[in-house]
């Protein structure tokens, strides 16, 4: 059990950091964007919905990146007939880090505490994520006085 917390911890400290690194690039970059931007009196209605869209998919593609990650470290660690292939762990970590629990893939045995984590890790960054995307709704809609 206890080396099931630890692990757990190790990937939730590595999602955690690959969030911060992949949020605070887009933010930079969301800086230019709109400093780009500056002199005109409001952003354009195209550019305001590819700066949402482009949000999207890289919070989006982050979250894909942690879960493969994840679904790597289940692939490596769990051992018997729940995860054969890298796409049934990707599978699994992808149910499990969203929270959906289909419960049509389960692990046994020791590991079983690394999917809980994993989900409490999901919920945090699908938060995080969706704060993001609420601020840069805020401020792509926000017009000039």
């Amino acid at each position: 059990m206890l080396n099931s917390i630890l692990v757990g911890l190790l990937l939730a400290m590595a999602t955690i950091a690959a969030h911060a690194v992949g949020t605070a690039w887009w933010l930079v970059r969301l800086r230019r964007i709109a400093e780009a931007h500056e002199s005109t009196e409001a952003i354009s209605f195209v550019t305001q919905l590819r700066t949402l869209c482009t949000t999207a998919v890289v919070l989006l593609s982050l979250h894909i990146l942690e879960v493969i990650m994840w679904g790597i470290a289940y692939l490596l660690l769990v051992s018997g007939r729940a995860l054969n292939t890298i796409e049934e762990a990707i599978y699994f970590s992808t149910v499990t880090f969203a929270s959906l629990g289909y419960g049509d893939v389960v692990i046994e045995g020791p590991w079983r505490l690394l999917s809980a984590i994993q989900a409490m890790t999901g919920l945090l960054a699908f938060g995080w994520s969706s704060a993001l995307l609420f601020a840069v709704v805020q401020r792509t809609w926000r017009t000039k006085n």
